[in-house]
């Protein structure tokens, strides 16, 4: 779990949008740029290099 804090704050580093968090896959999602970026030991990697692309259900909301 990711402090609610910290999320509000959070930006996509490429797109600059704001990011939601995905809790079954702990990540920080952002559908604006398309990439989900890794939160490791607690620590969200807000590297695009570290991200992965979201597929095409998932940028559009339909991943539940």
């Amino acid at each position: 779990m990711i402090d609610k804090k910290l999320l509000s704050i959070l930006v996509c580093p490429v797109s600059k949008a704001p990011l939601e968090y995905d809790k079954e896959h702990d990540e920080l999602v952002c559908r604006a740029s398309g990439l989900a970026y890794p939160i490791r030991d607690g620590i969200p990697v807000m590297l695009e290099s570290e991200a992965r692309p979201l597929t095409v259900d998932e940028k559009l909301g339909n991943d539940h």
